[in-house]
C-alpha cells in the first residue's frame, strides 16, 4: 500500500532545466493513466482535457474555480513540482494553512546561535544532553555523534527486549524501505511520522529548517534535530508497539504505525512538546526576558 511513501523520489528533471510557471483556472487538476491533466468545461457542450507536463515546469498556479485531486498532489510531490492557489489575476496567493506565522524572533535567534561556532556546539551539546540524560564533556561534533550512535544501538536492543521482539540490528535501504524485517519497517514509518510532527512544530514557530545544529546536509536539518530529541520517548515506542501488533494481525505495519502514532501524538501532546523543546534548546526565555548575551556563555544542560 502506497509503496515508496517513506521517501519521495527526487525530481527527474532539474528545476534549472524546467520552464517556470503554468497558470490554470476554472477546472480540475487530476491524474489520468498516470499523467497529470486539467479538465475544463465538464458541464459544457465542449469540455477540454489538457495534459500538463508536470516534470517540465517548476510550479503550477491554480486560479479561481479550480480544484485538485489527491492523486494530483501525490504526483506533483513525487516529481518536485510546486502548487499554489492564486486569486483573480494573481493578486493573492493562498496556501492551507499559511506557510508560516508572521514572526521572526525564533528564526533570528536560531540564526544567531547557528552562525557562531561556539554557540552552535553549545546548542548541539544541549541537545545531546537532553537525549542521553547527561552532559558530555566533548566539544567535537563527530565525537558526539559517535557516542550517540553507540548508545542508540543499545537503546534499540533494550526497546526490543521490552516489547518481546527479536532484534537483529538496524537495517535501512532508502531505495527500498520495505526490504527488511518488521521492526525495521516499523521504525522507518514511525520516524517519518515523527519527522512530520517536527516539521509542523518548526513551521509553527517560523524557525529555519535548513539550519540544524547536529544534522547539516539536509534542507530539513533542524527538523531532523528536533525529531531525534523524541526518538526514544516517541519514535521507538510507536515503532516497537506497532511491530508487536503486526506479529499478531494481518494488518500492514505502516497502517499499525499510523494508528499508534495518532494515539501517542494525542496522548503525549507531541507537537506541543516539540514546540516547547525548540524554545528550550534555543533559549528563547533569554530573548523574551531580555537576558542579554546569555547564550554566548556556552552553558550546557
Amino acid at each position: 500500500m502506497l509503496k515508496g511513501r517513506l521517501g519521495l523520489e527526487t525530481a527527474r528533471v532539474p528545476h534549472a532545466d524546467r520552464h517556470g510557471l503554468v497558470w490554470l483556472e476554472r477546472g480540475e487538476l487530476c491524474v489520468i493513466d498516470g499523467c497529470l491533466h486539467f479538465s475544463r468545461g465538464a458541464d459544457s457542450l465542449t469540455p477540454t482535457l489538457d495534459q500538463i507536463p508536470h516534470q517540465a515546469v517548476s510550479m503550477i498556479l491554480l486560479g479561481p474555480g479550480s480544484s485538485v485531486t489527491h492523486d494530483a498532489l501525490r504526483l506533483l510531490a513525487r516529481h518536485g513540482t510546486l502548487l499554489a492557489a492564486v486569486g483573480q489575476d494573481g493578486v493573492r496567493s493562498y496556501t492551507a494553512p499559511p506557510l508560516m506565522p508572521d514572526r521572526s524572533d525564533v528564526a533570528r535567534r536560531q540564526a544567531e546561535l547557528w552562525g557562531n561556532p561556539r554557540r552552535r556546539i553549545s546548542v548541539a551539546r544541549h541537545m545531546y544532553a537532553l537525549r542521553l540524560g547527561e552532559v558530555l564533556p566533548h566539544r567535537d561534533l563527530d565525537t558526539l555523534r559517535g557516542i550517540e550512535g553507540s548508545r542508540v544501538k543499545v537503546m534499540y536492543r533494550l526497546m526490543a527486549d521490552k516489547h518481546g521482539i527479536e532484534w537483529k540490528g538496524r537495517r535501512y535501504d532508502r531505495a527500498d524501505p520495505e526490504a527488511t524485517d518488521l521492526p525495521n519497517q516499523a521504525i522507518n514509518h514511525a520516524a517519518t511520522a515523527v519527522q512530520a510532527a517536527a516539521a509542523i512544530a518548526v513551521q509553527a514557530l517560523a524557525a529555519l529548517p535548513p539550519l540544524g545544529f547536529i544534522h547539516e546536509d539536509s534542507g530539513q536539518s533542524f527538523v531532523l534535530d528536533v525529531a531525534d530529541l523524541f526518538r526514544e520517548s516517541v519514535t521507538l515506542q510507536i515503532a516497537f508497539a506497532a511491530a508487536k501488533q503486526a506479529e499478531k494481525t494481518d494488518e500492514t505495519v505502516d497502517r499499525l504505525v499510523r494508528r499508534e502514532a495518532a494515539k501517542v501524538f494525542r496522548k503525549q501532546q507531541v507537537i506541543v512538546s516539540m514546540i516547547d523543546r525548540i524554545k528550550q534548546v534555543l533559549r528563547m526565555d533569554e530573548v523574551e526576558t531580555g537576558g542579554g548575551d546569555g547564550a554566548g556563555d556556552d552553558r550546557d544542560a
